[in-house]
């Protein structure tokens, strides 16, 4: 296939083109003036196209003569500062336009794949979440700009399915974590939550606020935290790295499963900071400490990615002891091969 991707000078977008480069597919690029990370494509067979999904005309030429499309570029949290009109025009209208100018490929269009995110879930609730999140069953209450803005982007490509029968598939994507991050992911780290309660005013809060100094003038600023929320159960997060989420991408490619589907992608399952916080203390001889943050809603959820598994096989492999890894050995500079893995608690 010849594949048209947005947003191909991220994280994602560029792991996506080697992949899809290395299936056999042709990719073209959508480079964006204000992200302009080109040297990762110096060893790519790549067309990269210059302007911007907010211009109709340059849409219009990057669209040109194609068979799929994945719809990546987006104005983002981490990407920003974006102001709440360039959220509109770079996530809602960028997509209207990606839209309109798919449709006129006709049925030499063979699939439209749109990235959305799972910040269009409330995941941060006082007692955390029950059940795990489905992706058709869970209620979307998306908070902040970003997340009404992927919501709405959501909602235009269903109603050019209806209306138009334009093939779409939709991703949502967990927190995406690439190379060394997961590393210094800051929820681990008791800097991060002495932080984050120094603002807090409840007695609750504040009780637990003395703790976490006490504790940072017994073990340092830079040790860990195994969180806990106040009834002492641990923390547990689900997220992604980069590489699963590519795999999802690809397994949704050319699949007539995928069509008018949405699909949770994320690793092969939820970590819990019981985990995560004395292995990543092993690996950088960093001392932990526990703490029941109460007076804080807490991280407790996870995703349900059967319909993934079961429409497209959909097998990610990163989980958290491998994420770690992995980030250990790129921060040394060795050389990270991507081969299937065991995904299981490890021994």
């Amino acid at each position: 296939m010849h594949i048209l991707i947005t947003g191909i000078s991220g994280r994602i977008g560029a792991n996506l083109a080697k992949a899809l480069l290395d299936a056999g597919h042709s990719v073209r690029g959508l480079i964006w003036e204000r992200d302009r990370r080109l040297e990762k494509f110096a060893t790519m067979d790549v067309e990269l196209v210059e302007g911007t999904i907010t211009n109709v005309g340059d849409v219009a030429r990057a669209v040109a003569g194609v068979d799929a499309i994945y719809h990546l570029g987006a104005a983002f949290q981490g990407g920003g500062p974006f102001t709440n009109s360039e959220y509109f025009e770079i996530n809602v209208r960028g997509t209207f336009n990606m839209l309109e100018a798919a449709q006129t490929l006709g049925p030499k269009l063979q699939q439209f794949i749109f990235a959305s995110s799972d910040a269009l879930y409330e995941k941060y609730l006082p007692g955390g979440v029950a059940v795990p999140i489905a992706e058709d069953t869970f209620p979307l209450q998306p908070g902040g700009h970003y997340a009404v803005s992927k919501l709405l982007g959501e909602d235009l490509c269903r109603g050019y399915m209806r209306n138009e029968g334009l093939p779409i598939t939709i991703c949502r994507f967990a927190l995406t974590v690439a190379g060394e991050e997961i590393l210094d992911f800051r929820q681990f780290y008791l800097s991060h939550w002495r932080k984050s309660y120094s603002g807090l005013t409840s007695p609750e809060a504040k009780a637990v606020a003395l703790q976490l100094d006490d504790a940072a003038k017994r073990v340092g600023e830079n040790a860990l935290l195994l969180a806990r929320d106040g009834n002492g159960r641990g923390y547990k997060k689900h997220i992604a790295d980069v590489h699963d989420i590519v795999a999802g991408l690809l397994a949704v490619l050319g699949k007539p499963a995928a069509l008018g589907e949405t699909f949770q992608l994320a690793a092969p399952q939820a970590f819990t900071w019981e985990e995560a916080i004395p292995y990543l203390a092993g690996k950088l001889n960093l001392p932990w400490v526990e703490a029941n943050l109460a007076g804080h809603a807490p991280t407790y959820y996870e995703f349900d990615l059967s319909k993934g598994r079961r429409l497209l096989g959909y097998e990610p492999s990163f989980d958290i002891y491998r994420m770690i890894d992995e980030g250990l050995a790129m921060r040394a500079g060795l050389a990270v091969e991507v081969v299937p893995t065991f995904v299981g608690k490890r021994a």
